[in-house]
């Protein structure tokens, strides 16, 4: 089997609103759909979903690197994936979504020629992941209003809240989603590098007061030994998660070796797809660190990879696949993948990502 021809097509559909959090504010849902078609009549599609503050990439600037990526794949193994990725890295550095886009629809190719959903081909017996859902960054009234909604109104049992921007907003906002939530529903928070050291450190104790599992990304994405030290000196049992640190398997090695974490948030936007994403699980899993997958502003041909990942790897015990809610009717139009029930998603068993196009 080769590849015969490629194609990029932009996805666009209305958000909800817009979403903040500590490292800027999302007003659009636009993305890139690859499309990879072979001479054995099977086509993958894959999504690219860029952001400047944790990709370093535009929309733009993704397109871009699309096309120059997709116009050497003709002639080649879909079935090599590896080798694509090898051949990607040596045209060019990072650019995560661009190469997850492609990434995806060649896992896509490889297991509708198996014949297999996407979960069963990377590994996983079960289809089912429980998942949580975000609240952004607003006042807290509203915050609380949302929260509330997303339990008693859609079914949801894990939390996500984005804090950051100011502590005794922060604490506001935890303290009402908490009331109204009950004290069964699991909250984690997501700072996203908006705290110091000393702070992560002073607030560790109110957090766990309020019921708080873990933190994601308290500090500067940098501050490697930082988030090291903070584990260290936490007198608390809220777990350290990193995200933004965590980019690719080098920074998974070196917040391994450091103890820097609890948990890994893995991103395929990030990483650059599934290919390296197993990567970095397998480097947490030799450490004894869990993971997440979580998510950018995607629709749910990413994310049903994501969801996929998260399904074959048994220190991937978390999900943050939530973005499709966040469009126009809590939904981004597009079939397939996998539905939802309550806070469950539930993959497809189609061959393939199991979208329909």
């Amino acid at each position: 089997m080769i590849i015969t021809k490629t194609r990029i097509e932009k996805f666009s559909a209305p958000l909800a609103g817009v979403f903040t959090v500590a490292s800027g504010t999302i007003d659009s849902g636009d993305s890139w759909i690859v499309f990879i078609e072979t001479d054995a009549g099977i086509t993958g599609i894959g999504a690219a979903a860029p952001w400047g503050p944790v990709t370093g990439e535009t929309l733009e600037s993704c397109y871009e690197v699309l096309k120059m990526l997709t116009a050497t794949l003709p002639g080649k193994d879909p079935l090599d994936i590896g080798g694509i990725h090898q051949y990607m890295d040596r045209i060019i550095y990072k650019n995560g979504s661009a190469k997850c886009a492609i990434d995806t629809a060649l896992y896509d190719i490889a297991a509708r020629a198996a014949g297999l959903p996407l979960y069963k081909y990377l590994g996983a017996t079960c289809g089912t992941v429980e998942n949580d859902i975000t609240v952004g960054i607003d006042e807290p009234q509203l915050m609380e209003e949302q929260a509330g909604f997303f339990v008693h109104n859609l079914g949801f049992r894990i939390l996500k809240i984005k804090i950051g921007l100011n502590y005794e907003h922060d604490l506001d906002a935890l303290q009402r989603i908490r009331k109204i939530a009950g004290p069964d529903v699991r909250i984690r928070v997501d700072a996203n590098q908006g705290y110091t050291r000393e702070k992560a450190l002073e607030v560790l104790p109110t957090f766990q007061e309020i019921g708080i599992d873990a933190v994601e990304q308290f500090l500067p994405s940098w501050d490697f030994e930082g988030s090291a030290w903070l584990r260290a000196n936490n007198p608390t049992k809220v777990k350290i998660m990193l995200d933004e640190s965590i980019h690719d398997v080098h920074d998974a090695m070196r917040a391994s070796q450091l103890q820097a974490a609890d948990y890994f948030n893995i991103k395929l936007m990030k990483c650059g797809g599934i290919y390296y994403g197993l990567q970095i699980a397998d480097i947490a899993a030799a450490a004894n660190i869990n993971c997440m997958v979580g998510c950018m502003m995607e629709n749910k041909i990413s994310l049903a990879a994501g969801l996929s990942l998260v399904a074959a790897k048994q220190n991937i015990v978390e999900a943050d696949c939530d973005s499709f809610l966040v469009f126009k009717n809590n939904d981004d139009g597009i079939v397939g993948g996998f539905v939802r029930e309550g806070g469950r998603m539930i993959l497809s068993d189609k061959p393939g990502l199991g979208i329909e196009l």
